[in-house]
């Protein structure tokens, strides 16, 4: 994993990308809700949920569906208040046990030390090495 020299200068940015990881990968809506801001917008490919009772809820019902996330951080530059996160994800969907892999690009915007805005940017076609 590289992290930009900026990272130094605001530790708390690589710290939140890496709980924002844990809470993913335990898929705890409450953990990840409280790193965003009370406003704050969690976006993938044809959803929004904006808020964090929103995103707590839109994570709780990933849980339902999801088990066994695993999620390797490959790369996260830092600029000001603004980090994109390059990261490879995996789960398997409960129901089926169908396992996928997708390849995720994350714009983060940060403000007053929180998440403002998550939007990412899913890659499921190109294999994985």
């Amino acid at each position: 994993m590289n992290v930009s020299a900026e990272a130094a200068i605001k530790p708390e940015i690589p710290n939140l990308i890496h709980q924002a990881k844990d809470a993913w990968v335990a898929l705890d809506g409450d953990a990840l809700a409280q790193l965003f801001t009370l406003d704050g917008e969690l976006i993938v490919p044809g959803q929004k949920w904006q808020g964090q009772a929103k995103i707590r809820e839109a994570v709780s019902r990933l849980g339902q569906q999801s088990k066994e996330i695993k999620i390797d951080i490959q790369r996260i530059i830092i600029s000001g208040d603004q980090a994109v996160v390059e990261w490879h994800y995996e789960e398997t969907e409960k129901a089926t046990n169908h396992h996928t892999s997708t390849d995720d690009a994350i714009v983060i915007d940060f403000q007053d030390g929180r998440i403002s805005r998550w939007r990412e940017y899913f890659d499921t076609e190109t294999p994985s090495d």
